[in-house]
């Protein structure tokens, strides 16, 4: 049973270790157009013809996104004035996600839906889930109630892996266009990049659907 938790966390980490130590590695090659990740996540929005989104510089590290409600492609100062294959890379994965919304992708849209949901539940499920197993025979109602909430964030888990695949192939679609701004083998580069970030969210996605199993596995100790 505890397998269900310990084998998503384990490959988690793996791939999170595998995907910082690509980054790290991509971050050093130079791209050859020179240009910064602002400058190529602006360019890649003025050219799908989206001017009321702004590229701004975040604080941290890997802590790039696109923020629908502000309209904002936020990038990791990192990223922001980089100019390695990793910059470009990322910057045109956030933008790619701009253009998702530009364009009213089904996925997007359906996750933006269920943020009000997955607020609520990133809240009370841990509370409920906590209180329902330790109070099982007297109150099973409270776990029935946290699963159901966790399984909220498990539909947005899966939600999401189309959204950063297809945010990736736009991303690469685009970089394969700009001859200026990436060659042929830094493209290669680019596309092992996104791939090990989208292997992130394949792991999150798999350690969602394990915790949630695990605690379904109380409710059948019950009966």
């Amino acid at each position: 049973m505890y397998s269900l938790l310990f084998i998503p966390l384990i490959i988690s980490w793996v791939i999170g270790w595998r995907f910082k130590n690509r980054i790290s590695y991509f971050s050093s090659i130079p791209l050859s157009s020179g240009l910064s990740g602002c400058a190529i996540a602006e360019k890649m929005l003025r050219e799908n013809f989206i001017y009321d989104v702004k590229v701004v510089a975040g604080n941290g590290l890997l802590t790039d996104h696109f923020d629908p409600s502000l309209k904002t492609v936020s990038l990791s100062s990192d990223v922001y004035y980089g100019t390695s294959i990793a910059s470009a890379a990322i910057a045109a994965h956030e933008c790619g996600h701009a253009l998702q919304q530009a364009q009213a992708y089904s996925f997007l849209s359906l996750r933006t839906g269920l943020v009000p949901a997955m607020n609520i539940a990133n809240t009370w499920a841990p509370w409920l889930i906590i209180g329902g197993v330790f109070a099982l025979t007297v109150f099973p109602f409270l776990l029935l109630a946290g699963i159901a909430l966790l399984a909220i964030t498990v539909v947005f888990s899966l939600i999401t892996l189309p959204i950063e695949f297809d945010a990736s192939r736009r991303a690469l679609v685009w970089l394969d266009n700009q001859p200026g701004v990436i060659s042929g083998d830094q493209h290669l580069k680019a596309t092992e990049a996104l791939r090990w970030a989208a292997m992130t969210y394949v792991a999150a996605a798999l350690a969602s659907l394990g915790t949630l199993l695990y605690y379904l596995s109380f409710l059948n100790k019950r009966h």
